[in-house]
C-alpha cells in the first residue's frame, strides 16, 4: 500500500516538473499559494520522501501474486 502511495506522489511530482519544463507553470505552487506556501512545501516534502522510499524498490525482489515466486527485476 505504501509503495502505491509513494508511486502516486512521484507521478504527481513528475507531472508537475513536466509542466514546469514545458509550460513554465508550477501547478503545486499555484495550488499551494506559491513555492513558499505551507501547502506547497508539504506537497514538495511528501514527493521527496516518496522518492526516497521508492529507491528501496530498486533493491527489492518482486513477488508474483499468482505463484509467490520471486521475479527478477532487470
Amino acid at each position: 500500500m505504501l509503495d502505491r502511495i509513494a508511486l502516486i506522489l512521484l507521478i504527481i511530482g513528475g507531472l508537475n516538473w513536466g509542466s514546469i519544463g514545458i509550460f513554465q507553470f508550477d501547478l503545486v505552487a499555484w495550488i499551494g499559494g506559491g513555492q513558499t506556501g505551507v501547502i506547497s512545501r508539504i506537497i514538495y516534502t511528501l514527493v521527496a520522501l516518496s522518492a526516497l522510499w521508492c529507491i528501496s524498490l530498486l533493491f527489492r525482489d518482486r513477488i508474483s501474486a499468482e505463484d509467490n515466486h520471486p521475479i527478477a527485476v532487470n
